[in-house]
This record gives C-alpha cells, structure tokens and sequence, in this order.
C-alpha cells in the first residue's frame, strides 16, 4: 500500500509517500481502505518529534482520524462487516491507503456528509462531545466561549454548542475567521489582534470556556467565568505554566479541568462513540449543519497540506483524499 511517512522529524518537507505492508487486523479490528485522512494539530506535533504515537502504535505514519470502507473484519467483531462505509478515529497510522481501526472506534457515516468529508470528523467529534458535553457539562441556554474557533475544532464546538441549543462565543484572530464563525452560529467573536478578550466580554458573562491557548490567558477565563464557571483545557499552545489565583477559584466556585485523547483506552473511546452516536449525531444530521472540511490535498502533496496548517491561516478542516 502506499503510505505518506516521515523518517526523521523536522519540517512538511520530510513527508514523502513510500510502500509498505497492508496491516494486519486483529481479532477486535477493521481494515479500512483509506478514502481520506484528517490532518490534525497533534499531526505538526508529532512530525516534529515533539509527540511520538503510543507504544505499540506505527511511528513513521501520521493520522489520528478516517474514513472509508471496511475490506476485513477481526474475528471478534460484530458491528461492522465487509463494505460498510465507516469513520474511525485511531491512534496512528491514517495517512495511508489502508489502516486499522479498532471496532469500537468507527462511527457510521453521517446523513449527508460524503465519504470523503468524513475523514475530518471523528477527532473533532470525539474532542468536543467529551470536552464540552461530558466534562465540561454545557447545559441548554449556557454560555460557552471557544478559542480557536475557526480551526476544526472550534468549527465543531461552535456549530453542536448553537444546534444544542446553547450561545456559543469564539476567539479568533483575523476579521475573515470572524466572520467564518459567526456564519456557523457564534453569537459573538472576539479578534484578540485589536480586542480585549475581557473587555470585550466582560467578567462573570461565560458558563463554560473551551481553552486551547493556556499561558497567561488563565486569568483572563478566571475573571470570564460566572460562579461556578467551568474550565476546560484541550492544549496550552501558549505555555502550560502560568500563575493561578487560588482565591479567585475558590470564591467563584470554578472548575477547571482537561483532558487529551489519543492514549486513552479502547473502552474509553468505545463509550465515548456510542455516546456520541446517540446524542451528538441528531445535531450533525440537522440540515443546517455545516460540513467543516474547507481544504482538500491528494495524498501526494502531504507536505502542503502541513504548510498550510502550520501557516495557521486556515478555517475549518484539512484532509488528504487517497
């Protein structure tokens, strides 16, 4: 099969296609023939030699998120046969023609979203629903504010947060990302270039706050979250050491939380996709969902579509298509 590898870490230009061996499944495993491949953030991380994959789990080849056709089953699964088309989220090995997903792991592919466009949903989905939803508990008429929000997964938390039923804010940094999030149904966005993130939203007006950016920001969510606020870290992009006044939590009544996903365990992830299925699912297949795939790469020019990621000057989603 062909596979888009990388040998030594460094920059999008290491990304090169090589031939390798179709994996094997096991016994609780899928094959999936690759229709396309989500690029994600923790991709740039990991080719740069900053967030290697899982022991056990293929190196050399990034992708965390699927989509395409199961072409063999394990002997233990039941859900999936032979040429369902299926979403999968995995712990490596995406940028590839075939890869393996474990059973509880695949999604069916959404009421009109094409196979393709699939690819860029599960890491999104799988982030958002437990992050906001379970963790961070967003309830109908909350206040939700969303950094990064017109990456993909803040295309994602804005668009199931206003579905849901709840008001969602985001912070960008560009007129054009504004824009894009208050078209998905941000009720309010914030350019951190030229506005104050707290003067603009002012304090005690947010019930939960989806933060990707960490460093001295802390703060300003302390001041932003009403009493008994939720804070919900998925990255720290900006430092993961800044200073905290306990006080302030403790007077507010916050919490402050976070999480990360790919070294979670299969049974984690296998509730968390039923989860997902039952409840998020109704959000997705509402016809006024957006599809958040914006940007479509073959396979071959990999090291573009990591060029434009690392640009950061990209709204929604990136995939490779095979």
């Amino acid at each position: 099969m062909k596979a888009i590898v990388f040998n030594t870490p460094g920059d999008a230009d290491i990304l090169h296609m090589e031939h390798r061996d179709i994996p094997k499944a096991e016994e609780n495993e899928v094959l999936i023939q690759v229709a396309a491949a989500g690029i994600n953030r923790p991709d740039i991380i990991q080719r740069m030699g900053k967030y290697p994959a899982p022991n056990g789990i293929v190196q050399d080849i990034l992708g965390l998120e699927v989509s395409g056709i199961v072409v063999k089953t394990g002997g233990k699964v039941n859900r999936w046969k032979i040429g369902d088309p299926v979403m999968a989220l995995v712990p490596g090995g995406g940028y590839a023609e075939y890869v393996t997903a474990d059973e509880g792991s695949c999604l069916p592919i959404p009421k009109g979203i094409p196979l393709e466009d699939a690819a860029a949903l599960p890491e999104v989905l799988f982030t958002v629903w437990h992050n906001v939803f379970q963790r961070g508990g967003l309830q109908r008429g909350e206040d939700v504010l969303i950094y990064g929000g017109s990456g993909g997964i803040g295309s994602m938390a804005i668009q199931l947060a206003h579905l849901y039923g709840s008001t969602p804010y985001a912070v960008v940094s560009s007129v054009e990302k504004a824009a894009y999030c208050l078209q998905l149904g941000a009720h309010k966005v914030v350019n951190y270039r030229n506005e104050d993130v707290l003067a603009t939203l002012h304090s005690n007006s947010i019930d939960l706050i989806l933060d990707s950016v960490g460093g001295l920001y802390l703060d300003i969510n302390l001041n932003l979250l009403r009493p008994d606020g939720r804070l919900v870290y998925i990255n720290a992009m900006e430092g993961g050491h800044p200073p905290l006044d306990i006080k302030k939590m403790m007077v507010k009544r916050l919490h402050i939380t976070g999480s990360t996903l790919r070294a979670r365990r299969y049974e984690f992830k296998k509730v968390l996709a039923e989860a997902i299925y039952q409840h998020a699912y109704p959000l997705l297949e509402q016809p006024t969902f957006q599809n958040v795939v914006r940007y479509r790469f073959r396979a071959e020019d990999a090291a573009k579509a990591h060029d434009l990621m690392d640009s950061r000057d990209f709204y929604g989603k990136i995939i490779l298509t095979f």
